[in-house]
């Protein structure tokens, strides 16, 4: 590579430099081109990301909705949340309307349903770069659990489906390895629990996690954390606090607290919200209730993430984001609107990843999906 620099050296300034950077010196030489396509290269240079100094304002990916339409955004996690760029997510709306249905280390998986087949997308935003899954080998209904991780043990992106039964029990699960480019079915049997239906995901520890339960012959609940390592490919089971346990499932959802841990917000009533985080993960006993608000101007404010000065984004009105600081309890709209609503918030990391694998995203549109709902190449 150099001369005058030993190899090592130049490698380790390399990975602090921004994805854009690197994607535009790919063309330097053949060497440097390979070396940032080299699954050990992106994984460093995704852990540099993950620690570079705090002048270096983390980003936050927010997703809104306007006149039917997604929109993804990058904002600073700073007082102003200034805009750091937009993705033109529209360029795959015009195939299809694709779901977001789960994010991980800069990636974002999208799904597309066309009568019973299911069309993943793999897109990385950062740097343009996509990849179009072959179906699951196995049909699975619209009830089913999606789980996007990444299994640092092999370097490997994995895409995680359970089957959800019609009286709600998981069945089938079933992997993709992007490394390996195919489906495979899970040899770990899932927990014999039901999923609420619009319980979201949480990816966290090398984990895909969602809330599972039983109810009882006499309509009493019991609720779990239910788990699955990328890495052991194994499911396992987490304790809720004992106040959680026999809640409503439906007034229960689970998120990402950092980068780190998980929490789980139980809607109260119409009037209140509690949040419980677990301050040590895997550790039943350290869960700790972090805060319990009231109303927000006479209705309730839906909790989208949680930033790294440990502060609460909420939605109010249409799209609008506030802070809640938990020191003094105060919710403070910041006059940030984005789109007509806000559908999730979540901490970004920009990421090399599929820069060797992916598609440019603007040949998206050369595709088309045929009445089997498979996706094809036009003109092919």
């Amino acid at each position: 590579m150099s001369d005058y620099l030993p190899v090592e050296v130049i490698i380790d300034v390399l990975k602090w430099l921004p994805v854009e950077f690197l994607v535009k010196f790919r063309s330097v030489c053949k060497t440097w081109n390979r070396l940032f396509c080299d699954p050990s290269f992106v994984s460093a240079h995704y852990q540099a990301s993950l620690s570079r100094p705090p002048n270096n304002t983390p980003l936050l990916l927010i997703r809104s909705s306007k006149n039917i339409e997604d929109y993804y955004f990058l904002n600073y996690d700073n007082d102003g949340f200034d805009e750091f760029k937009q993705f033109p997510f529209h360029v795959f709306q015009r195939v299809s309307h694709f779901m977001d249905v789960g994010s991980c280390n800069g990636l974002i998986c999208l799904l597309s349903w066309n009568r019973d087949v299911m069309n993943f997308v793999l897109w990385n935003p950062s740097i343009q770069k996509y990849v179009s899954l072959p179906p699951p080998i196995i049909v699975f209904g619209q009830r089913s659990k999606f789980g996007l991780g990444f299994d640092s043990r092999t370097n490997d992106y994995k895409l995680l489906i359970v089957g959800v039964e019609k009286d709600g029990n998981l069945i089938q699960p079933c992997l993709f390895s992007v490394n390996e480019n195919c489906w495979r079915r899970v040899a770990a049997i899932a927990p014999n629990y039901e999923v609420e239906g619009c319980i979201s995901p949480a990816f966290v520890k090398g984990a895909f996690h969602w809330l599972g339960y039983h109810e009882r012959n006499d309509g009493a609940f019991s609720n779990k954390i239910l788990g699955f390592d990328f890495s052991a490919e194994e499911f396992f089971e987490i304790n809720l606090p004992e106040s959680l346990i026999g809640l409503c499932p439906s007034d229960l959802s689970i998120m990402n607290y950092g980068e780190s841990s998980i929490a789980v917000l139980f809607r109260v009533n119409f009037e209140s919200n509690e949040c419980w985080m677990m301050k040590e993960y895997g550790v039943v006993e350290s869960w700790t209730k972090v805060f319990v608000f009231q109303t927000f101007r006479g209705w309730y404010p839906p909790t989208l993430a949680f930033r790294n000065n440990g502060e609460v984004i909420l939605r109010v009105g249409f799209g609008e984001i506030a802070l809640h600081d938990l020191n003094c309890q105060a919710i403070e709209p910041r006059g940030v609107k984005i789109g007509d609503f806000l559908l999730s918030v979540s901490n970004y990391v920009e990421s090399l990843a599929l820069l060797d694998k992916g598609v440019d995203v603007r040949s998206f549109s050369d595709y088309a999906i045929d009445s089997s709902g498979y996706l094809f190449l036009k003109n092919a």
